[in-house]
Formats: C-alpha cells, structure tokens, sequence
C-alpha cells in the first residue's frame, strides 16, 4: 500500500512538474517526484542525478554571469 501511494504521489509531482515547467519554481516538483519515484524505481534514481547535474551546472553558469556584471 505505502509503494503504491508513493509511486502514485510521485508520478503526479512529476506529471505536474513538467506540465507546468513554464512557471518558475516547478522545477521544485520535477525533483519532489522524482525523489519519490527513485525510493521504488532505479531507473529514476538516474534521472534524479541526471537533473540535478543539470541544475547544478545552469547554477554555476548564472553565478559566473550574475558575477561578471557585478563587476563591471
């Protein structure tokens, strides 16, 4: 039962997260399911790493942009 309604849960957290990946801060669902979904399925544990890299390096890159105006 606990498998079933966290599979459930986080299929909807990611189902809503890239339906709404336009508003800012969705992201945060994407993540949200995909935690849940990789507690029971390794094949999301994957993508769990895979999206975190990404956000991680989109990060870097903003700091590194945000930084240069700065100082200028």
């Amino acid at each position: 039962m606990k498998k079933t309604a966290r599979i459930s849960l986080g299929a909807v957290l990611l189902i809503c997260g890239v339906l709404f990946f336009v508003v800012p801060g969705s992201m945060l669902l994407v993540i949200a399911g995909l935690v849940l979904l990789s507690l029971d399925i390794p094949h999301a544990r994957i993508w769990l790493k895979r999206s975190q890299s990404s956000m991680r390096r989109g990060a870097v890159k903003l700091d590194r942009i945000l930084l240069a105006r700065k100082l200028r």
